[in-house]
């Protein structure tokens, strides 16, 4: 017979990847959101396999030190599944994110090394920083969050981790008929806003007019992009730089984490002037460009991005800087062309799947001396490294940031040397 729907007590031992604590019912591991390790809990059984279970602390019996009042009335169990730890201060969510990080790398790569995740700057609430929010749409067309786990639709009237223009379109407050998804884009460093509808069928219907000011662009399957009125995109800034950024391109959520993540990249490689660096998987050109400073015109940088949207916004947003080079590639594709070129440093920052051995193994073929690795997801993070030591690479620093407060996600910054070059 079926657990889901059942209650069961027990104590929470510890925290797993993605914003789970686990404790043990009979010996059976039972995995849990809205708790927190030490609480004793009632938990509300919502999946069964044959090794786990999962639920959710429906009544705290022994509370943790470390817990609050969740700031969202939106978020708990059964509720909106966008945040994971609301009810944990933020010390406890970043001390909780190291651990994570640090069992990731003991148990898939076998690395012993303590982790300590970093504030960013400007959000010391850990409320307002998210640029883009995607809400799915009803067949009512009313806008909401989906739930953990499901394709309910949680509805609310604004998200307090969303930046404040984005809560300023007033997405949820619409309606939204023949729309799939509707997603609301704010730069975090300039005052462009954009609002991006993937219509249900193939006519575009009759759009409602965001509450703020905003640029209106349809996305269709694949992800391709076009205008409807406005800007292609935002501008956002870093390094003293303007980005373009358009609808298809990628750029941090977090208004700090574009400065601090190159600042980091920078630290890690200590590019020298003259040196050739590349900058894989580089999106819209922010590695790319704080690389060019360092390397400088006798240098070279070489930026790879499969995405064409986003090689356009590199292309464009790099256009002055006449030592730097955007091509539209495979990875693996393009480093196999490269075989024989040196290189000295090199940053990669790919999709939370990771970059493969493959890649690992073409990096190491250029003899470069250090890589910067940048990484949204450590359990992947922690199976790349185990091919990047494979290749010859020793693990010199490790650096986690808070990039994603009140959720279960963290940035790493890996620094991976030639062995012996540390």
């Amino acid at each position: 017979m079926s657990r889901v729907g059942s209650h069961l007590e027990l104590r929470i031992d510890g925290v797993a990847h993605g914003g789970w604590c686990v404790g043990r019912h009979d010996e059976q591991v039972v995995f849990v959101r809205h708790a927190l390790p030490g609480e004793r809990v009632r938990v509300r059984v919502t999946e069964e396999t044959k090794r786990f279970l999962r639920g959710e602390a429906v009544e705290v019996l022994e509370a943790s030190a470390d817990r609050v009042e969740a700031p969202c009335r939106f978020a708990g169990p059964g509720k909106c599944g966008g945040c994971d730890w609301q009810h944990a201060t933020l010390d406890a969510q970043r001390r909780i994110k190291a651990q994570v990080v640090t069992e990731q790398l003991r148990r898939i790569a076998g690395i012993e090394r303590e982790v300590t995740v970093e504030e960013l700057p400007g959000t010391p609430d850990g409320l307002g920083w998210r640029t883009r929010v995607r809400f799915a749409v009803d067949g009512k067309g009313r806008a909401g969050l989906r739930r953990h786990r499901s394709h309910d639709l949680q509805q609310i009237d604004e998200c307090l981790i969303a930046h404040p223009e984005v809560n300023r379109l007033g997405v949820p407050e619409l309606e939204w008929p023949g729309i799939a998804e509707v997603e609301a884009v704010s730069s975090g460093s300039c005052a462009d806003t954009a609002v991006i509808v993937t219509p249900r069928g193939a006519k575009l219907p009759l759009l409602p007019t965001p509450k703020a000011s905003a640029a209106v662009l349809r996305r269709f399957k694949g992800g391709r992009t076009q205008s409807v009125r406005g800007r292609r995109g935002i501008r956002e800034t870093a390094g003293g730089r303007e980005y373009r950024v358009s609808a298809g391109s990628f750029w941090q959520v977090h208004p700090a984490a574009a400065q601090t993540l190159s600042d980091a990249v920078i630290d890690a490689l200590a590019p020298k002037p003259g040196e050739t660096a590349l900058d894989l998987y580089c999106g819209a050109g922010l590695f790319a460009g704080a690389l060019a400073q360092a390397v400088g015109p006798e240098g070279r940088v070489l930026g790879v991005e499969g995405n064409a949207e986003a090689v356009r916004d590199a292309q464009h947003n790099l256009r002055d800087l006449p030592w730097v080079r955007v091509e539209r590639a495979d990875v693996a594709s393009q480093l196999r062309e490269w075989v024989d070129m040196r290189v000295d440093v090199a940053v990669i920052d790919p999709p939370r799947a990771g970059a493969g051995r493959v890649v690992a193994e073409q990096l190491a073929e250029l003899r470069n001396r250090r890589v910067a690795y940048v990484s949204c997801d450590p359990a992947t993070l922690a199976r790349d490294l185990v091919a990047f030591l494979e290749c010859g690479y020793e693990l010199a620093d490790l650096r986690a940031f808070d990039s994603f407060p009140m959720t279960h996600h963290v940035e790493c910054v890996a620094t991976l040397v030639r062995e012996g070059a540390a």
